[in-house]
């Protein structure tokens, strides 16, 4: 019951900050959508000029697959950032004693505040996507049982990876410029995995399969962009499908490994008294 109550405090004060800042929150939507377009004309539809390439679009499909990926990657990104960025801010200005004091602990803090962080993502994100798509005149297909049950996984498994970085931020500290390559790692990851990337020897697959992010987002790719149809045209449920068990996999294994970590970490902090420092 504690989670489900910091989980309530956490979404009640994300309703009152984008009520009472809505005008950030409407801009930064647009200009999020403005920032995808822009993206999609220089790196998609290459051509001389901008203009151009907006007025030549020839593969809505690519459009589409490309903003998709972005949004997994910055997905990725910010929840591994939430533990990452989030603790060092916390042991900067003393907050992260203070949730130590918390009789819920603080893997459950930081669990309800990133799931609450993370579900408001996805709803702006779904926003932006659709748009991106209606204007580059592609199409989304939409299975609302495979799109939840991919998300959940796709979320406790980058939950995992986040709280084993986490862990290393409370022991080391200042590890924020290698954090900040490997969020940019999945974020590339994520963006640039597709089903023909692992067609690889297995010696590359392989430690690709093993990062939480490259099943995610082939996964969701091959739902929403494919629409769950394999390479001979025949429809093939994305729960039968190899990522799928490698998505699942990881889940259970990162998640096992981050909560283990994250655990270490704190009880050493705790006992160096070194957990609020920095």
């Amino acid at each position: 019951m504690g989670f489900f109550l910091v989980m309530k405090a956490e979404l009640v004060r994300t309703w009152i900050i984008m009520r009472r800042y809505w005008f950030r929150t409407v801009t930064g939507m647009i200009m999020g959508y403005g920032m995808l377009m822009v993206m999609i004309a220089g790196f998609i539809y290459s051509r001389p000029m901008v203009g151009s390439a907006m007025s030549q679009i020839e593969d809505p499909m690519a459009a589409t697959n490309f903003v998709l990926g972005f949004i997994i990657g910055m997905f990725a990104f910010g929840v591994v950032g939430m533990f990452t960025q989030g603790l060092q801010g916390m042991a900067t200005t003393g907050v992260l004693e203070q949730l130590c004091m918390s009789p819920h602990g603080l893997i459950t803090n930081f669990m309800a505040q990133t799931l609450v962080a993370s579900v408001t993502s996805i709803l702006s994100s779904s926003v932006m996507v659709f748009l991106v798509t209606f204007t580059v005149g592609g199409s989304m297909h939409w299975d609302t049982l495979a799109v939840v049950v991919l998300l959940t996984l796709t979320f406790f498994n980058l939950i995992g990876f986040g709280f084993m970085v986490g862990g290393l931020v409370l022991v080391f500290k200042q590890v924020g410029q290698v954090a900040f390559l490997i969020r940019m790692a999945l974020f590339g990851l994520a963006v640039f995995a597709r089903e023909e990337v692992m067609r690889q020897p297995w010696f590359v697959t392989v430690p690709l399969h093993l990062l939480p992010v490259t099943d995610a987002a082939i996964c969701l790719k091959y739902v929403l962009i494919k629409g769950q149809v394999d390479a001979a045209g025949a429809p093939v449920s994305v729960f039968q499908h190899p990522s799928f068990y490698w998505l699942l996999a990881n889940c259970f294994i990162w998640t096992g490994i981050g909560l283990v970590v994250f655990r270490i970490m704190e009880d050493h902090s705790r006992s160096k008294g070194t957990l609020g420092s920095y």
